[in-house]
């Protein structure tokens, strides 16, 4: 996933005059007026011509910049904004996504235009981005910087495998939001059927479908169709930890989370993932004994995929 203003002031220094016989009653220094004295009234000063005066406002004090904090679009994309509004002289300007690395933030990709707004996108590599914008008029804006998880690449053909699925479908499941208990799903199941077999050729153990990590699955997958974001975060800042403890989820040494977005099949989304380092080293991972698997469509029907491991 930040204008001072001036402010001028004139300050007159004005001395009260009194002329010669003036009531005796007046009061002197350290002591007080007569009760029922009236008071005496200042004349007034004339204009002071040395004295500053409050500048008339330029109309291009309102002239703002502005930039959005990166985020991924419904098509998986990094995407980013910049605006110029209420300027009344044209100038360029350009906006620049960065990514965050030690020694250095490089540029991932930029833009420019005199329209007075301009759009980004880029291919998503997970992340944390900011957008830094200029109108080289001196006027800057920076975003708040943000960490993106992208879903992992997905090639456009299923690879063949030696053992065929024991009941082969013409269409793939269908995604839905059930009661988190049991397996889970056809789908659901199926992304654990597949996922246990890649960890046997790796000498690894099967993953026990878990009802609560399930539960931190399902609820996860479903807050990011109904919201429409993509991160391992929850908008409301909570992590795949502060998820699975929220189910009910106890005891457990190690934990991790994979997800993905976009993927229409099991089969797509476990392969994706396997051909991600950092996914596929969760999968592979023989201290992990138990899983929840969450598939949830949003609105437009492409599905959100999240599973949760455990090891006790």
């Amino acid at each position: 996933m930040r204008r001072p203003h001036e402010v001028y002031a004139g300050l007159l220094s004005l001395a009260a005059l009194c002329a010669t016989g003036c009531a005796a009653g007046a009061a002197t220094q350290g002591q007080a007026a007569p009760q029922g004295a009236a008071a005496a009234q200042r004349p007034t000063p004339a204009p002071d011509p040395a004295a500053p005066r409050r500048p008339a406002k330029s109309p291009e004090a309102s002239c703002q910049v502005r930039v959005a904090k990166p985020r991924l679009s419904d098509e998986g994309e990094i995407t980013s904004f910049a605006t110029r509004r209420g300027c009344s002289d044209p100038a360029l300007m350009r906006i620049r996504v960065k990514r965050a690395v030690p020694g250095g933030d490089p540029v991932v990709k930029s833009g420019a235009t005199r329209k007075g707004r301009i759009t980004l996108t880029l291919p998503c590599k997970s992340g944390t981005y900011y957008a830094f914008a200029t109108d080289y008029r001196g006027r800057t804006a920076t975003s708040k910087a943000i960490k993106l998880t992208c879903a992992p690449a997905v090639t456009p053909t299923p690879t063949p495998t030696s053992k065929p699925t024991s009941r082969p479908t013409s269409r793939p499941a269908t995604a839905t939001t059930p009661s988190p208990r049991g397996a889970g799903t056809s789908l659901e199941k199926e992304v654990l059927r597949l996922t246990n077999a890649e960890r046997a050729k790796g000498g690894c153990g099967p993953l026990k479908p878990d009802p609560l990590l399930r539960a931190a699955a399902v609820g996860h997958s479903a807050d990011m169709a109904r919201r429409n974001y993509f991160d391992h975060d929850s908008k409301d800042g909570r992590s795949f930890m502060d998820r699975i403890t929220a189910a009910g989820f106890t005891g457990g040494r190690a934990f991790a989370e994979n997800i993905a977005f976009g993927q229409p099949s099991a089969a797509s989304v476990v392969r994706g993932w396997m051909e991600s380092p950092g996914h596929r080293e969760n999968i592979m991972n023989c201290a992990y004994t138990l899983i929840g698997v969450g598939a949830v469509k949003n609105s437009q029907g492409r599905i959100y995929w999240t599973q949760d491991f455990a090891g006790t």
